[in-house]
């Protein structure tokens, strides 16, 4: 199956369950790795932020948290099942201001060049069907000076914890990530194997840097098992 039918597929079936599961499968690491994101990105109360393979806005959502209350992130998905979660989530919390979802694939973005300070995507990049076309139209729509931030898994650094790591990213995680969410499909079957089939971090820093980008930069989180990648537009 074509990939990007397949992830259209999975993550419109998991989309009522995917905030639940990515709290309860990341131990609730999740929401300080976003926050960690949106500070390293540099943004400030004026800030123009896009977010990318949004889902249900929960990066978008960080950066809000982090510009203050006035801000507005738009967030951007091909997937419509998750925005409107996303959209029914900040309408619960009274801020629906903070998050604009807008139905868009990562590959075309409608949006003219050097129209954000900020271009970011949180655990979504590896799902794109040409890994650099989508850094390449995420960079496109930066403004010049402006940074291009990924948050994604890659392989853990830390020889004592891979073991362990490894038995849960690939046994555990996917059993009861496909219990819960009741997929057919092996949803969080697909999340390790798209991870070990992702470019390390130097990799990615170096395909990051052929699209256009310097003073490409990564920090490791959790044992290494998540990475921050930061780069700006030339």
């Amino acid at each position: 199956m074509n990939k990007a039918i397949y992830v259209h597929k999975i993550f419109t079936a998991i989309a009522r369950q995917y905030d639940f599961l990515n709290s309860l499968l990341s131990l609730r690491f999740d929401r300080s790795w976003r926050r960690s994101t949106a500070r390293a990105s540099g943004v400030s109360p004026g800030s123009k932020v896009l977010d990318v393979c949004t889902g249900t806005g929960e990066l978008a959502l960080a950066y809000a948290d982090e510009m203050g209350t006035s801000a507005a992130v738009i967030g951007t998905d091909f997937c419509f099942e998750m925005l409107a979660v996303g959209k029914t989530k900040v309408e619960k919390q009274e801020r629906p201001r903070a998050f604009v979802p807008i139905e868009a694939d990562t590959l075309s973005l409608p949006f003219a060049e050097e129209t954000f300070d900020v271009v970011s995507v949180g655990f979504g990049i590896r799902n794109v069907a040409d890994l650099e076309r989508g850094i390449r139209e995420m960079a496109r729509v930066a403004v010049s000076g402006g940074r291009v931030v990924i948050l994604e898994f890659t392989q853990p650094n830390h020889r004592m914890f891979t073991g362990f790591y490894y038995f849960y990213f690939t046994k555990v995680l996917p059993c009861i990530g496909n219990l819960v969410s009741k997929n057919r499909d092996d949803a969080y079957g697909y999340l390790p194997q798209s991870v070990m089939q992702f470019p390390d971090c130097e990799e990615l820093a170096r395909i990051m840097r052929s699209c256009e980008l310097e003073d490409v930069r990564f920090y490791r989180k959790t044992f290494g098992i998540v990475a921050i990648h930061v780069g700006r537009k030339k």
